[in-house]
């Protein structure tokens, strides 16, 4: 893939863009295997590749320069907007999106926030695709005060964007790096975008996390459920769940399933995000998978306290992986007879199974969530030996 942005030096974070993909696979398939040859995998299944362009499912964009004429992108080193409207590594629907939703900032006078003298109100536009092509669309914002125009004229953006099913404002008042504030004012009559994956529904809440690249994560989540299948366990555990793409696909994947009718494990997700867990709850709910519950908490002290344990564990957690005292306790967890652990950075995974050696991983893939870049998701299943 090759992208005008990169070769003129006006966004280089896609760091591997203009390497042939297949090159930039194989390299992610050797470094995966080189972090855990130490381990001892027993097959490595063929890394799954993405599509190189349109795959990002979530744009995180920085809005800069004027009322009248603002950039959605990235800030350079000086503070001043960078317009990526054409990023080829966001969806046709986000592509399609963006000059929209720049006019609308000019309609609405939304001034966009000036990083240096501190003034102004939109910082950021986050707009996440459906793999039904619907849209939800956050204002980040300093404050409430363009609120009552965005109000004013929404019905203009949804004339003009119809696929927006969900808007919200997000508010930010501190002047920080970071990307939303904890307040979320819903605008529209839908609350939550249906992420339709295999034949799973997850309804995607504002502040939710869910998987960058939608055919990757289908690819992950069905790859999760043949694996586990063939171990019937009779419970499990989803720790650090999100939205439940692993345990709604485990509950909820046809014959043998947890559902109401399936023969499939006890599960528990948890999650310490509030508006994860009740993106989960609607999702179990729609989809009525009675032997599936969600919960906030941190996945660590859940399983410090909990008075048994499963015979399976789930984990997919962040970057810096699970962590010394929830791989202890796994280690130490006779009863667990299976980890499944998904990574997005495979040093913490490796700094992870060396504190549990009493499980020998038996099967791991890589699946290329992030192509252009150096980061990739990898999959292994953990037996204790």
């Amino acid at each position: 893939m090759d992208c005008g942005y990169f070769d003129a030096g006006r966004c280089t974070s896609c760091a591997l863009m203009g390497q042939p993909y297949p090159d930039q696979l194989a390299a992610k398939q050797a470094h995966a295997e080189q972090l855990l040859a130490p381990f001892g995998v027993g097959a490595w299944h063929p890394p799954v590749a993405s599509g190189e362009r349109d795959y990002r499912n979530k744009a995180k964009m920085v809005v800069g320069g004027t009322v009248d004429a603002p950039t959605i992108g990235i800030l350079d080193a000086d503070g001043h907007g960078v317009d990526l409207q054409a990023c080829g590594i966001c969806s046709p629907g986000h592509r399609a999106a963006f000059p929209v939703l720049a006019r609308f900032i000019t309609l609405a006078r939304i001034a966009p926030y000036d990083l240096a003298a501190r003034r102004g109100e939109l910082k950021h536009l986050i707009v996440t695709e459906s793999p039904d092509g619907e849209l939800m669309v956050r204002f980040v914002l300093r404050s409430t005060e363009p609120v009552a125009r965005i109000r004013k004229h929404l019905p203009a953006l949804l004339a003009e964007l119809p696929q927006a099913r969900v808007v919200t404002v997000n508010l930010l008042p501190e002047h920080k790096a970071v990307l939303e504030g904890d307040a979320e004012l819903v605008l529209t009559e839908q609350e939550t975008l249906p992420m339709r994956l295999n034949d799973v529904t997850m309804h995607l809440r504002p502040q939710s996390f869910f998987q960058t690249n939608t055919a990757i994560a289908a690819a992950l989540y069905a790859e999760a459920r043949d694996w586990i299948r063939e171990l019937a366990p009779d419970s499990a555990w989803d720790l650090y769940s999100g939205v439940g793409g692993f345990a709604l696909h485990l509950a909820g994947g046809g014959p043998g399933g947890a559902g109401s009718g399936g023969t499939g494990p006890e599960i528990t997700g948890i999650e310490t995000s509030v508006e994860a867990v009740a993106s989960a709850e609607l999702s179990r709910t729609d989809a009525a998978l009675h032997r599936l519950r969600f919960a906030a908490g941190d996945a660590t002290e859940f399983a410090l306290a909990a008075s048994s344990a499963p015979d399976l564990v789930v984990v997919n957690p962040p970057r810096r992986g699970i962590g010394a005292e929830l791989a202890g306790w796994l280690e130490q967890s006779a009863g667990i007879s299976h980890v499944l652990y998904s990574s997005c950075n495979a040093a913490s995974l490796a700094k992870d199974l060396r504190a549990m050696p009493s499980y020998r991983p038996v099967r791991a893939r890589v699946f290329d969530m992030f192509p252009q870049t150096s980061h990739f998701e990898v999959m292994v299943l953990l037996e204790r030996r």
